[in-house]
């Protein structure tokens, strides 16, 4: 047996020796021996034209493109020499309509601090090609993408330093994320974007929002309508109402809520009635549930069971994100997330465990134990947190495009960027800016939350605009009054006057604190509001060169801002009202009941508003105050009132705070005040159109010495100088 297997292996390799020896011989009758793989079908390393070695960064760029867009990172997808000279943002020539959310966006962008006509110094680049809606069965859907951004040129560089926004991708039956046109290396602002996809610190996760959110201002949150904003007990625990989805993406979560739906404390309510053909689709499938549900669904008003559930089902929709996460929020209802792998909105930087509570779509029985688990003092604190975020990030396009920029610059700019505690705790991070101090408990909002007490010390600036001719001129009267009180640390005195200032032997002398004269930093009204660097005490007491205020008045008014310091405090006080004939807010100085401004001509205020002023302005407000020469004391009463929602606080009876404004010494042309006082009002008007909404507070309450006018001996009242005003 062992000698046929020998004989049988002879036998083959026999045959296979004499196969190549003839095989060889035919081929070398035509020359060299050819083999059938040739060399340039395999090459060496060396030789290969697909690696070049003249650079690491040509190596780089031989990786496929899919793939790096994929592993884009800030270091690597960003280029950041063109954040050089500032954080400045292009917008392409739109040149094509665009969608009503796409032209809110591009409008919040060019009203922005940020925006620049000029490519060659910007940062970052947007498209003028609307690109929120990628469903092909939408009539927003934008056509040819692709050749459209090929027209870009240069600029467009692979999608450096573009920011590309998406709300809608893919569509039935699997609505993929994947996108139909190649963004390169963009940053990719995207709405029900999955963690799968997302990539941390590059992209950005937006909340779905539809077309009728609103541009600027937007709806407050509904606990700061009500009479109490302590958040009150509702009558139903858990609550949700929305479609139903008989089959495909997003169904199999819905289909089950009934099992939860008890009537009384969980209102779980869905519908099957919606699209075309919804009655012969549910008898294709037998689903007998279709009119037990419509007949509950229809006993509900959606409004009143949200503004009467503690907790808010957020189920996903046919994407992960839903339009009723940012409805929940503004409700101030806890939202109940049932969206597995979705990144959550600006997730980067806003910390969800302290607003939202997450659920598991695979274990949605499981949500009922797990409401009923928080605490009442947790549920208080996440419902004003879901008020705070609605009002301070989602409330209007404008807040969520300007939180997409100011994510980017904080990365650009990393040794400037705030942290979770800027984000996630009020006023937000768009009215904190980490220019002005690394310190938190320097911004006024955080004095009390740090226990921080401000110096005991204000420094007075006092605003000229008249030629001094004699030693007796109300500036001078007002700087020796200031510097009497005992809480002045100095006096600047901006010089807005077309002759020159006195000479320093003619200013008043031996007062004990320096006078500072600024004449050349900047010609305009808003010259009073300049975050000077001789200005070093957290107190400001802004003042006009004729004010009648005494010294007790001085030191009562800085002892009521010591309490609170986040606020505005001073003497002229005015208020706004709707004027019907106008259709617009306007502008009051008559002596009411109530008041919303006070007036900078007398008023003292934490010196970071006047960094504020100057650096977070649309441009439109700082033009129309540079235009009138007019209205600055008015822009900054919306500016403090913005941040802090709050009304400023008048302190004692003053109606006159003035000299010009006493009997016979007002100005001789009649027309003047009325000319004036016509800007004025169409100034409140502009302010708040530009805002987006009307921020200034009314208050009925003022401040006054606790003795005042009580009739007890003069030498136990503190503020004697306010007795005989």
């Amino acid at each position: 047996m062992q000698a046929k297997k020998r004989y049988l292996f002879v036998v083959i390799l026999a045959v296979l020796l004499f196969i190549v020896y003839f095989g060889s011989k035919s081929d070398r009758k035509h020359g060299e021996v050819t083999l059938s793989l040739e060399k340039r079908e395999f090459p060496t390393y060396m030789e290969s034209e697909a690696v070049d070695l003249s650079s690491p960064r040509r190596r780089r760029e031989s990786v496929t493109s899919d793939f790096k867009s994929g592993k884009c990172r800030m270091d690597t997808c960003f280029d950041f020499s063109r954040c050089v000279r500032g954080f400045k943002v292009y917008v392409y020539p739109v040149l094509e309509r665009v969608s009503e959310s796409y032209s809110k966006i591009i409008s919040t962008i060019q009203e922005s601090k940020y925006y620049t006509t000029n490519p060659d110094e910007a940062c970052i680049f947007i498209l003028s090609i609307d690109t929120l809606d990628r469903d092909i069965n939408s009539v927003n859907s934008a056509k040819n993408i692709m050749p459209k951004i090929a027209h870009l040129g240069a600029l467009w560089n692979n999608g450096r330093n573009h920011i590309v926004f998406n709300l809608f991708s893919g569509t039935w039956p699997d609505y993929s994320e994947v996108l139909d046109f190649d963004t390169g290396e963009a940053i990719m602002a995207r709405a029900s974007i999955s963690e799968s996809r997302f990539r941390p610190n590059f992209d950005i996760s937006l909340p779905l929002v539809g077309s009728t959110h609103p541009p600027k201002g937007g709806e407050r949150g509904y606990m700061y309508t009500s009479i109490n904003n302590i958040p009150p007990l509702r009558h139903y625990l858990l609550g949700f109402k929305g479609k139903r989805y008989l089959t495909g993406v997003g169904s199999e979560t819905r289909n089950s809520l009934y099992h939860m739906h008890n009537g009384d404390d969980i209102v779980l309510l869905t519908t099957c009635r919606h699209g075309k053909f919804w009655q012969k689709k549910a008898k294709e499938l037998n689903d007998t549930r279709c009119d037990i549900d419509n007949r509950e669904f229809d006993r509900y008003d959606y409004k009143k069971l949200l503004y009467n559930a503690t907790f808010c089902l957020v189920p996903r929709g046919r994407r992960l994100g839903s339009f009723r996460f940012l409805e929940t929020l503004q409700a101030g209802c806890i939202p109940v997330l049932l969206s597995n792998g979705w990144e959550l909105p600006f997730g980067e930087v806003i910390d969800w465990k302290k607003a939202a509570v997450w659920a598991d779509e695979r274990l949605l029985f499981q949500v009922p134990s797990i409401v009923h688990g928080l605490s009442q003092p947790e549920i208080f604190a996440m419902r004003q947190q879901t008020q705070f975020l609605w009002e301070a990030y989602f409330s209007s396009m404008d807040k969520i495009i300007n939180t997409v920029l100011e994510i980017v610059k904080d990365r650009v700019k990393s040794y400037f960027s705030r942290n979770s505690v800027h984000w996630n705790n009020f006023p937000g991070a768009l009215s904190l800016l980490p220019e002005y101090s690394d310190v938190l408990h320097t911004y006024p909002s955080f004095y009390r939350q740090f226990a921080y007490k401000s110096d005991n010390q204000f420094t007075a600036v006092v605003y000229a605009t008249s030629p001094v001719l004699l030693s007796s001129a109300p500036l001078f009267r007002l700087i020796r009054t200031v510097a009497k009180s005992t809480f002045v640390q100095k006096i600047v005195v901006i010089w807005n006057c077309d002759t020159p200032p006195p000479p320093s032997y003619q200013w008043p002398a031996d007062l004990g604190i320096p006078i500072l004269v600024k004449t050349k930093i900047l010609r305009s009204v808003s010259a009073r509001f300049y975050p000077y660097e001789e200005i070093e005490t957290d107190a400001v007491f802004n003042l006009d060169e004729d004010s009648l205020l005494t010294t007790d008045e001085l030191n009562f008014a800085f002892k009521v801002w010591k309490e609170f310091p986040e606020r505005i405090v001073g003497y002229p006080a005015r208020n706004h009202y709707w004027d019907e004939a106008k259709n617009a807010w306007s502008y009051t100085s008559k002596w009411l009941n109530e008041y919303s401004m006070v007036l900078t001509s007398g008023a003292i205020y934490n010196r970071y508003y006047n960094f504020l002023y100057f650096n977070t302005l649309r441009p439109a407000a700082y033009h129309i105050v540079e235009h009138l020469q007019n209205c600055e004391d008015i822009l900054m009463n919306f500016i403090v009132s913005d941040v802090t929602k709050l009304p400023p606080i008048k302190v004692t009876h003053r109606k006159v705070s003035k000299e010009t404004m006493l009997p016979g010494k007002a100005v001789t042309d009649p027309n003047y005040y009325q000319t004036r006082f016509k800007q004025r009002q169409g100034c409140v008007a502009s302010l708040t159109e530009i805002f987006g909404y009307m921020p200034l507070v009314r208050s009925r309450s003022r401040m006054d010495p606790v003795l005042w006018k009580d009739p007890v001996s003069n030498l136990r009242k503190k503020y004697r100088q306010l007795e005989v005003i």
